[in-house]
């Protein structure tokens, strides 16, 4: 959904050192041992896991990265991802068609300099054939440049922000080797909260003292993006803009904040940040200093502990968040917390385990289609099909259809039966839907 320092660069080989670690980070599982691209000791190559779920006996290992924030601010997003991506190639065996998978785990620490370092180690280190996933976009916009230069693709990345369209928009010779992205540019997602609010304003059920609003976020490309893409909404509708206010990863004092928007009585407050500490204490801190304002809190349900974190100072809040809503999410839930001993959130559990599923299916077609799966067979898959919109995934557990073509990629199609997000409002840790009217179960409310 995704995000992390507007600066980056490629930092060196040297910095980047290998961790042999379990699969499921300490957890019980049937997953081959994997390697975390890590600035830890290096230690020896991972063992496999026998068997294969075809009854077919391996006859070749691939080496699959898989990126995430699994340490630093964002650590309790990248935990989720890695344990649902376990989670969708346990059911497989770590197998498809003669190949085993061997995960190689590449934690980014939400930082560009220490993500590039260790996927570069990963790629050298370990030969990935291929990846998936990541978070932070400022990391993706950076990883970019060495799936380019060691011609590795990459899928499914959920780094958002426009930077990653640009980039690969510029030169998709060069930057298609990030293939495909798996959470839209955020400027397509912000347009919900301004129709949200305008919709109820115009059907009476609410009514601001003026419309001004004020704009928050974290100091990341992710922010910064989903920033514009509110200010540029919210002006477009009539809006006036009272600040914009961008802040570190790390920040969790908002005291100073809270005190002038509270002088300022700004009657809508809307923004984003990815990491649970520093948006649940910004919640915190709203309530603690009496602000009635309606708060946009983009990214509060990513973490799926979230109302431990806030209590009832996260009530009225909106967000734009998928949900478990059909009988085989609400399963996954419950085998994941019953495996893991936490409550997974649907944006980043559900969609990394959709995500992992979906990239299975594309190995299994390379096979058909290519004969073989190599970095050179996924990238033209990916060109042939993916692109095109003959390969899709329709059997996931948060979106009807994960599709791609040639208008939307590296972004997935976004729109009703495709990816969607609904706009929701929080009420004693629970989820009502109020927009779009046709999947709305409430209305939006105000703070007595």
């Amino acid at each position: 959904m995704i995000r992390s320092g507007t600066k980056y660069r490629i930092a060196s080989l040297a910095a980047a050192t290998v961790l042999l670690v379990s699969a499921c980070g300490g957890s019980s599982g049937s997953s081959p041992a994997a390697t975390t691209a890590a600035s830890t000791a290096p230690s020896s190559g991972a063992s496999q896991a026998a068997g294969s779920s075809s009854g077919t006996a391996a006859t070749q290992t691939i080496n699959i990265g898989i990126d995430g924030p699994f340490t630093g601010p964002s650590a309790l997003t990248g935990t989720e991802m890695k344990n649902a991506a376990q989670m969708a190639f346990d059911a497989i065996n770590w197998q498809v068609g003669n190949y085993k998978i061997n995960p190689i785990y590449v934690d980014d620490q939400a930082d560009p300099a220490k993500g590039t370092a260790a996927l570069e180690q990963a790629i050298v280190g370990q030969k990935l054939v291929a990846g998936i996933l990541d978070w932070n976009s400022s990391v993706a916009a950076a990883d970019m440049e060495l799936t380019a230069k060691y011609k590795v693709p990459w899928f499914f990345g959920m780094g958002a922000a426009g930077v990653v369209n640009q980039k690969f928009l510029s030169d998709k010779a060069k930057y298609g080797y990030w293939t495909s992205k798996g959470w839209p540019d955020p400027v397509k997602l912000t347009a919900a909260y301004v129709g949200a609010i305008n919709d109820a304003i115009a059907a009476g059920t609410y009514t601001p003292a003026s419309k001004t609003v004020a704009i928050y976020g974290e100091d990341t490309d992710w922010g910064r993006s989903f920033g514009k893409g509110l200010k540029d909404g919210f002006t477009a509708s009539g809006w006036t803009i009272a600040s914009e206010d961008y802040f570190a990863t790390t920040q969790t004092d908002f005291s100073a904040l809270m005190s002038r928007y509270k002088s300022a009585n700004v009657p809508v407050i809307a923004g984003t940040s990815t990491a649970a500490a520093s948006i649940t204490a910004f919640i915190k801190a709203e309530d603690d200093a009496g602000i009635k304002a309606l708060t946009v809190a983009d990214g509060l349900g990513w973490f799926g502990d979230w109302y431990k974190m806030t209590g009832s100072s996260s009530d009225y809040v909106l967000d734009s968040v998928p949900g478990f809503a059909t009988d085989k999410a609400k399963k996954f839930q419950a085998d994941y917390k019953a495996k893991y001993g936490s409550d997974p959130s649907a944006a980043a559990a559900g969609l990394s385990y959709d995500w992992t599923n979906f990239f299975i299916k594309v190995l299994n077609s390379t096979i058909t289609d290519q004969g073989s799966i190599t970095s050179d067979t996924l990238m033209k898959e990916a060109q042939d099909k993916l692109w095109t919109g003959q390969l899709t995934y329709t059997d996931g557990i948060i979106m009807s259809s994960y599709d791609f073509n040639a208008d939307s990629i590296p972004d997935p199609v976004v729109g009703k039966g495709h990816y969607i997000f609904p706009v929701t409002q929080y009420h004693t840790g629970q989820q009502t839907v109020i927009w779009p009217a046709d999947q709305a179960s409430g209305k939006l409310e105000t703070k007595p």
